[in-house]
């Protein structure tokens, strides 16, 4: 079938004079050897040999059969958060929130106090309905606050940023269980600020995101090896400054009224340009802003942007935009992107970011300047730009920032600084360049453009654009080169012809002339362009940077021809043609000598001076990975086998796709050409034209593509008028010839048209050789007749509302146009018909005619009685031509039917079986022409049938149906459907079901088995589709069409009788199946795994695995306590689950790794190859085993899983999907089929598809070719009634017993405000509804069920069941979260045996005990039967023999008494797991499971609301009732105190200063906490005054806890906050905090360091104070760990740390503390008392006299103080005292006893 997306008609079917239309095997033989020269049939290689042929001529190129836009369309996505804890935050004694910003909505989590590495496991999800393009432009922010409260907005601590692009491009849309790196953008010298450990999922509709499994994380998180980055970012980012320059910008379009600038002329007399413009940068959520140029249309700014940001940045896009700045209505004039990906390379030979400076070309909607302008999002950048608006000249480049340096700003303040202005030739020297087109046909014009005059206008730039260019032409003096003269150039040319230079020089005419159009049919009209076709040309003046383009050109030949070649390949295998590894071979071929063509033509390419960095780097690093490709497609080609195409294949796509992504310039320089369908001087349809597809060039590779070529073009609405329906019809189709090129280079521009014509030139132009013409006048012409054979078309889009349609085709050639029949009620029309066009006039050479003849457009309609007929599809063909001197006769006549694909808008809308030849009428006229032999009894009238050579060839089929039942119908026209029937028909032939009595009662049929015998084609690939439709029987004989289905590939349905010389390997002597050695079945021992999920019986020798664990165990030195064996009775169903969930795990990691491998294997094959190329290889090569490491570390199993395996636990199977995924649906002899009724929705997504089914049909079909060989029919127990339906259970209505186990849901929707949700589940089936609300779990996402349900139900009535998880809410409704549906009737039939899941091991009692009621050996003896095998014997020494194949087992069972006792169960259950190894009836049974099925909300289509852990038994009530069900109900967490005692803290450091002494001390307590949020902390006593940071405590701490081992988490239950209904359940890590603190009596006491230990793998505390170090606790040596779980007292010494202020960690002290776990009832037989209180009271420290408190005990105190160190102070303080004393006496009493001495007294 002919593909069309790319390359659809495919100049295809001219093939050359000698080639087959369809060669066969040993033809290709011989062409090969002809070419090959006989090699070995593996080495041959096909460049084009096969039927698919390439393009013969070159005079036209192919159209683009895809006809909308499909950017700019909204879309569903759902981003959706986890954060799930923080580590290593910098700070103090913080109280960190984590705040996620995605787009501009913010969400928060909640508090945790006083923690640096704080949990939170709270999940969030972000919806959003917008167009791709602004989702993955959307940044998503995680940020840490500092406590952050109603009142202040907290402080920032660090944050992350990266785009939703960049999540959206990881495998799986998701990065899982990474930690992002918070950094502080207000202080980029700071380094890094701590951890957040987030899962980030991006959603798009109809991803499916394959979620990791959530069991217990018990690795120990390697930080460095799971950073949230994409693969190839370097772990440590450096800072870096982006610096986007913005120099000036041209050809801007007005944005303002003129009203008020013609006021202004008339007042002042001064005219001005009416655009205030401003650029505006948005790079990784920050924006910048250029300042405002006002007035004018060429703004000169020279100025330069700065983002600081980090290197390389998450963020894909920066977003440049010119904006009109006005007060009122501030709007874009156009938007570039530079794409961050294009413009740098990560390689060892890679650059930095850089661009320009360049132009850069904006485009967007028209130019006219209107208030309201409709088409604005396409100046934002959305959709695509239907006009020029401006150009841009723009540089950018990056400097790494050394954070060292002391002069560096350390804000990431956007700034905007003046940049140099560049010179003006930097860009490109100034070329003058000619445009020329004609216009050869102008047709399929809708009819509301048929009745004005219709002209059509070319534009580049604004050149030629004479409606909207410009307000007035500028002329600007160029300075050419510096030579001195100066030419005058009319840069932006719109006016007038008659100012037209002289010396020859021309004026450019841009549009056609306007003309009448004439009508084709009743929709479309043509424009009479018949022997006149009118051409345009232009001249325009541009920066010469073809070289670009050019490189751009070769790379994309490149591509497109591989991309041919693939599309061959795929072609030729899908349609089987023999040997498509010949052709792929001939395409690597290929590929390899055009990529070393592409080194040696741009290797000569000189330097000059406009070529920016960006142009070497470019150019450097495509030559390298051509170069590299080239090689690689060599060595691959040598390595294409049979068996190898398909892997090699997916190998080439990656080619396609770097070739792709290459050969994008990200510097413009000509712009795009635009043309346009003008009516009355408004522009009503365009199509845009990249301007290097036309570009000429003298080197042949170089020249773009539709240069020089006559182009089918079809023209579309603008903008958002061209989404959906309307953008459908094709508004006119063109051909059009252009050609671009250097003005010098102009004389050969009309080499590529159609020979046979006269240049009509302008007066002033006669006589001028290279004066373009003005029209071309053609004078040869050619006659043909065109002959289209409709076939029949399949899979067509559904117009009508009962879901089928009234179709008919209208082909349209030229400017002629048929319609075939109208077929009534089809979706697969069977046509049959051969449409004669005749009299077509062609105009040109004959024999160009033959290699390139104009394509034929094929429309589908649907017919309405009202109304016009609905479009439904479009494709194109390429007619085969004959011309009137060849014969007409094979290889290439007549024509075989192609499947040709036909599109609506973008999407696929069935295919079109159809040939199609061009005859030339010779001289002879018709009589020449071949005659038309069609099968003349068809009594159809005028219409012609498809002739016997062309219509396929048929044979006589059969077609078996076995008609079951019907299910879920839906009323129709609100009456309930009650006595349906099934019509089946196919190529017209067709078989009734019985009807059904009454639907209600019981909706099977009694007749199973109908048959009918049809005519089909012997090719299968011809096949018509064969349509199931559904009618309700009503009263009076009417019938009304319920729903339909078309089955569109019966291939699957073939049966094909088995060969004679296959039969009897059946005889063969018996097989021994080779099991593992015998293990002897002890306590707690399962024989070998053997995987259920695995083909092949996988051999494992567990001993040697044993040893090697303990070997490797004795090298690591450690020595590791054995792990006692657990009790049977400690184990449970849980136990089984987790250990299932571990295995599932490393299953997963083994995958993973084996994929790693085989990469690396396939790079090393294909760098073997290139040997010469050793160091391009180094690269990728490291990147791989950088990924395999930290694989390796990622998945390296702890040591707790290594213990765990040593546990013999049976197992079940986890399926991380849907059980039906595992077993093809279950549809091995039961399929459904979905009945669909009404329209399909114009949407381009399918999603409406689920809304059209009313129903399904369950049964199923065999096709067989008549006679059927003998020896089937004559087997014995062969029922004729049956047919091909042997053995087929009856289906008669059936009562079962359905037992549906819910383990638990993971990451659901959040339904509340606050994030969380209340979920319960509620299971339907039938009338039976159960809601289990009164069980709900408080604010949950995570919730563990563990429940189960009995429901009883009668197959066929109730068959579909439906689990569902609601959210509770006291007030209101309860919300649907999100269901899943199960069919449980194709699961009961099915032979796969889903009915109960078969376990691994058989046992009758304890956790595993087997719970079908039938025993392993009645299901088995069941299975032989009904397969008519041979067995089962069971032999003696534990043999058991089934058909030939023999399997050995253990015969032993133990009873609940520990007594054995023989059995053959065992032995029954061994074949069970190996049934699908035996011959002809095996198939693989569903193992005991737990399957994971998506929830799904029908109101969010295609997005999972969360999944749902599962399964479901089935019991028949007719046998006998199973035991009870499995108590799966969740562990309940298990009571346990903790008691620590804090004896003694050493090395505190002194935070105080004395009052007296200035000495350092400090007053010392510990406080301690086991609960996250320190709802229990404990503080001990105050240690006063530490002179020498030693404390005494002696003091308790008791923690009593509930503890769930299985998920080593702490489970806690507590209101959220005082308005909480109830409680909420929250598990948490089971950490001890300890910190040491400083208290102080006034101010908040100070926090000094702290540690915490996890309970259950902490490092062993030193034996004394001097032993323990700070790495005890960072983990830089190793040291023993151990769990307090398993030691159950430990104690020692621990290290206190905390940051300084250069975040470095540093001890701040050490604990000596004891640890003591007991279970409650322990607690409660030895109580102790908190503190150092009864009972078991700890003696008080011994503390020295320091430490009391000097207010409560002065006296003491002041002892204390002068005996010691002041004595001697205080001795001479007193002496000084007493002296002071004396002299003041003396001074006081001396001068009156002087007086009295004097007055001698």
């Amino acid at each position: 079938m002919k593909l069309g997306k790319a390359r659809h008609p495919k100049d295809d079917h001219h093939r050359k004079q000698d080639e087959p239309a369809i060669l066969e095997a040993e033809d290709l033989d011989r062409k090969a050897m002809r070419l090959g020269g006989g090699l070995d049939p593996d080495t041959i290689s096909l460049a084009s040999v096969t039927a698919v042929t390439t393009n013969v001529s070159n005079k036209r190129s192919k159209p683009d059969i895809k006809m909308e836009p499909s950017a700019g369309r909204p879309m569903d996505y759902q981003v959706s958060i986890t954060v799930i804890e923080a580590r290593q935050l910098v700070g103090l004694n913080m109280d960190p929130v984590v705040c996620v910003e995605v787009g501009d909505e913010k969400k928060y989590t909640s508090m945790k106090e006083s923690t640096n590495c704080p949990y939170y496991n709270e999940y969030f999800v972000f919806d959003f309905h917008v167009p791709p393009d602004v989702m993955f432009d959307k940044i998503i922010k995680l940020s840490v606050i500092h406590s952050k409260n109603l009142l202040r907005s907290g402080t920032l601590v660090g944050s992350f940023k990266m785009d939703v692009g960049t999540v959206y491009t990881q495998p799986e849309h998701q990065f899982h269980h990474k930690w992002a790196i918070l950094s502080d953008p207000e202080d980029i010298t700071a380094g890094l600020k701590g951890y957040v450990k987030v899962d980030i999922a991006v959603v798009g509709k109809g991803d499916n995101i394959k979620t990791p499994h959530k069991a217990n994380e018990t690795d120990e998180d390697d930080i460095e090896g799971n950073l949230l980055l994409p693969d190839g970012v370097p772990q440590e980012r450096q800072w870096a400054r982006f610096y986007i320059k913005i120099y000036r910008a041209e050809g801007l379009p007005r944005m303002n009224t003129s009203i008020m600038a013609n006021v202004k002329k008339a007042l002042i007399g001064e005219n001005k340009d009416l655009v205030d413009p401003y650029v505006q940068v948005l790079f990784a959520g920050q924006k910048g802003k250029t300042s405002v140029q006002k007035s004018s249309y060429e703004p000169l700014w020279n100025e330069q942007i700065v983002f600081t940001e980090m290197f390389p940045p998450l963020c894909k896009r920066i977003k440049v935009q010119i904006r009109d700045s006005d007060k009122v209505n501030d709007v874009a004039i156009g938007t570039h992107f530079i794409d961050l990906r294009k413009i740098a390379n990560e390689g060892d030979k890679g650059f930095l970011p850089t661009f320009g400076p360049a132009w850069v070309n904006m485009y967007g909607s028209t130019r006219n300047y209107t208030l309201m302008d409709e088409h604005q999002d396409l100046n934002e950048g959305l959709g695509e730009g239907v006009s020029f608006r401006a150009r841009l000249l723009l540089g950018l480049a990056v400097e790494i920032l050394d954070t060292s340096n002391p002069e560096l700003t350390s804000s990431t303040e956007v700034q905007v600084e003046l940049a140099t202005p560049v010179s003006d030739n930097c860009t490109g020297k100034m070329e003058e360049f000619f445009l020329f087109g004609s216009l050869l046909e102008a047709t399929m014009i809708d009819r509301k453009n048929g009745d004005k005059p219709i002209n059509f206008e070319v534009t580049i730039g604004n050149y030629g654009n004479e409606i909207d260019g410009m307000s007035k032409p500028t002329i600007r003096k160029k300075k050419e080169g510096g030579d001195g003269n100066e030419e005058e150039s009319e840069l932006l040319q719109n006016e007038s012809e008659e100012e037209g230079r002289d010396d020859g020089e021309f004026v450019s005419v841009s549009a056609t002339p306007p003309m009448k159009p004439l009508i084709t049919d009743r929709n479309y009209f043509h424009l009479p362009y018949f022997d006149k076709k009118p051409c345009i040309y232009i001249k325009s003046w541009w920066q010469d940077q073809r070289r670009r383009l050019y490189n751009s050109n070769i790379m994309d030949k490149i591509a497109d021809k591989l991309e041919e070649g693939l599309n061959d390949v795929h072609e030729m295998i899908k349609t089987e043609k023999p040997h498509p590894e010949r052709r792929l071979r001939g395409v690597l071929e290929e590929l390899s000598s055009s990529c070393l063509r592409f080194v040696t033509l741009t290797n000569k390419d000189q330097n000059h001076s406009s070529r920016t960095r960006l142009d070497r780097e470019r150019l450097k690093s495509c030559m390298r990975e051509l170069e590299t490709m080239g090689q690689q497609a060599k060595t691959m080609r040598s390595q294409v086998k049979k068996t190898t195409i398909r892997d090699k294949l997916k190998q080439s796509q990656n080619f396609l796709q770097k070739l792709r992504f290459l050969a994008d310039e990200p510097q413009h320089s000509i712009p795009d050409i635009f043309i346009w369908m003008m009516s009355n001087n408004k522009r009503i349809a365009y199509a845009r034209i990249p301007s290097k597809d036309i570009l000429y060039s003298i080197v042949d590779e170089e020249t773009g593509k539709d240069c020089g070529k006559v182009k089918t073009v079809f023209l579309r609405l603008p903008g958002k008028k061209g989404f959906g329906p309307a953008g459908w019809t094709v508004q006119a189709k063109m051909e059009i010839y252009l050609w671009l090129g250097l003005n010098k280079q102009r004389k050969d521009f009309l080499g590529g048209l159609p020979c046979g014509f006269e240049e009509k030139k302008l007066l002033k132009g006669q006589g001028i050789a290279t004066f373009p013409p003005i029209c071309l006048l053609y004078t040869k012409k050619q006659v043909f007749q065109l002959r289209v054979h409709m076939y029949q078309a399949r899979s067509l889009f559904a117009a009508d509302s009962s879901g089928l349609s009234d179709p008919f085709a209208r082909v349209f050639f030229i400017t002629q146009s048929q319609c075939t029949e109208v077929l009534n009620e089809t979706l697969c029309p069977t046509w049959d018909q051969l449409l004669v066009f005749d009299n077509v006039e062609l105009y040109g050479e004959a024999h160009e005619m033959r290699d390139d003849p104009p394509i034929i457009v094929i429309e589908i309609y649907d017919q309405d009685t009202v109304g016009k007929a609905d479009f439904m599809g479009r494709t194109f063909a390429k007619p085969v031509v004959k011309m009137s001197d060849e014969e007409y006769c094979p290889p290439r006549f007549p024509p075989q039917l192609e499947y040709y694909q036909i599109y609506r808008g973008n999407s696929t809308a069935g295919d079109l079986l159809a040939a199609f030849e061009l005859l030339q009428i010779g001289p002879a006229g018709k009589s020449d022409l071949p005659p038309i032999d069609g099968p003349t009894d068809l009594d159809r009238g005028p219409i012609l049938p498809v002739p016997l050579g062309i219509r396929p060839v048929l044979s006589k089929y059969r077609v078996e149906i076995l008609f079951w039942g019907l299910r879920d119908l839906k009323r129709v026209n609100l009456a309930q459907v009650d006595r349906p029937r099934v019509d089946i028909e196919c190529a017209g032939r067709g078989v009734q079901s019985s009807l059904i009595q009454n639907y209600k009662k019981n909706p099977n049929f009694s007749t199973l088995v109908k048959w009918f015998e049809v005519d089909l084609p012997e090719n299968e690939l011809l096949h018509p589709p064969l349509n199931i439709r559904v009618v309700d029987c009503r009263a009076f004989g009417r019938y009304t069409l319920v729903g339909s289905h078309a089955v569109n590939s019966l291939r699957k349905f073939i049966y094909r009788p088995p060969d004679k010389k296959a039969q009897h390997w059946s005889a063969a002597g018996e097989i021994v199946v080779n099991m593992e050695p015998e293990v002897p079945i002890k306590k707690m021992e399962t024989m070998v795994k053997l995987e259920a999920n695995s083909d092949a019986v996988v051999k494992v020798d567990v001993s040697e695995e044993e040893k090697e664990k303990k070997k490797k165990k004795k090298k690591g030195g450690i020595e590791e306590m054995e792990e006692e064996e657990p009790d049977e009775s400690m184990l449970d169903w849980w136990s089984k689950y987790f250990a299932s969930i571990e295995t599932m795990k490393e299953l997963l990691w083994q995958q993973e790794a084996a994929a790693v491998e085989a990469e690396e294997k396939e790079e090393m094959e294909l760098a073997d190859g290139a040997k010469g190329q050793g160091k391009t290889k180094e690269k990728t090569k490291a990147a791989k085993e950088d990924k395999k490491k930290k694989q390796q570390q990622q998945q390296q199993p702890p040591e707790a899983l290594e213990k765990k395996n040593k546990q013999k636990i049976d197992e079940l199977k986890v399926f991380p999907k849907e059980l039906e995924l595992e077993f093809d649906i279950f549809e091995d002899w039961l399929h459904t089929f979905n009945l669909f009724r009404g329209k399909i929705g114009d949407d381009d997504d399918n999603a409406a598809d689920d809304d059209r089914i009313v129903g399904r049909f369950k049964g199923s079909l065999c096709v067989y070719k008549v006679p059927l060989p003998d020896d089937i029919t004559k087997e014995a127990g062969y029922d004729p009634n049956f047919g091909m339906f042997q053995g087929i259970p009856s289906n008669d209505p059936i009562n079962v017993l359905v037992r549906v186990y819910v383990v638990r849901a993971t990451d659901l929707h959040p339904a509340d405000i606050n994030g969380k949700a209340d979920p319960y589940v509620v299971i339907k089936l039938g009338k039976t509804d159960i809601k289990d609300k009164e069980n709900y779990i408080s604010k949950q996402l995570n919730p563990v069920f563990g429940k189960s349900f009995d429901i009883e139900a009668t197959f066929p009535m109730e068959s579909m069941l439906t689990v569902a998880i609601y959210d509770w809410d006291l007030v209101g409704s309860d919300d649907l979260i999100g269901e899943t549906k199960i069919d449980l009737e194709n699961r009961y039939y099915s032979k796969h045996r889903a009915t109960c899941g078969i376990a691994q091991t058989y046992a009758i009692h304890g956790y595993n005990i087997w719970r079908d009621p039938q025993k392993p050996t009645q299901i088995l003896s069941k299975l032989c039967k009904e397969g008519k095998v041979d067995g089962p014997h069971y032999g003696p020494g534990g043999r058991v023999k089934v058909c030939n194949r023999v399997f050995m087992g253990p015969t032993e069972v133990e009873d609940e008494n520990g007594q054995k006792k023989q059995t053959d169960e065992h032995l029954a259950l061994t074949v069970l797991h190996h049934w699908d190894e035996i011959p002809r009836v095996g198939c693989k049974l569903v193992p005991e499971h737990v399957e994971t099925r998506p929830l799904l909300n029908p109101d969010k289509p295609g997005i999972e609301q969360g999944r749902l852990e599962m399964w479901v038994d089935m019991f028949p009530m007719d046998m006998p009732a199973p035991g009870p069900a499995i108590d799966i109900s969740p562990r309940k967490p298990k009571k346990y105190e903790l008691r620590v005692i804090v004896w003694n803290t050493d090395e505190v450091v002194l935070e105080d200063d004395d009052y007296f002494t200035g000495e350092k001390s400090s007053d010392i307590f510990v406080r301690g906490w086991l609960k996250g949020q320190q709802e229990d902390k404990q503080d001990t006593d105050v240690h006063y005054h530490s002179l020498t940071g030693e404390g005494n405590f002696n003091w308790r701490y008791i923690f009593p806890f509930d503890y769930l081992a299985a998920e080593e988490k702490i489970v806690i239950s507590k209101k959220e906050s005082m308005f909480s209904w109830d409680e909420t359940e929250y598990k948490i890590p089971a950490r001890l905090t300890l910190q040491v603190w400083d208290a102080d009596h006034f101010s908040a006491d100070d926090f000094l360091g702290g540690i915490e230990l996890d309970l259950n793998r902490f490092p062993r505390g030193a034996k004394t104070a001097k032993q323990c170090s700070m790495e005890l606790a960072t983990g830089e040596i190793e040291v023993p760990m151990v769990s307090i779980f398993k030691q159950k007292r430990v104690k020692g010494w621990w290290p206190f740390l905390a940051r300084d202020e250069n975040d470095e960690m540093e001890m701040t002290g050490k604990v000596e503390a004891e640890l003591h776990l007991l279970t409650a009832e322990e607690a409660e037989k030895s109580p102790a008392g908190l503190a150092r209180n009864e009972p078991d009271p700890l003696e008080k420290p011994n503390r020295p006299d320091t430490s009391f408190i000097w207010f409560l005990n002065p006296l003491k105190s002041i002892r204390y103080l002068i005996c010691t160190r002041y004595k001697w102070l205080i001795i001479k303080i007193v002496l000084a005292v007493l002296l002071l004393i004396m002299v003041a006496l003396f001074l006081y009493s001396m001068p009156g006893y002087m007086v009295k001495k004097l007055l001698g007294a």
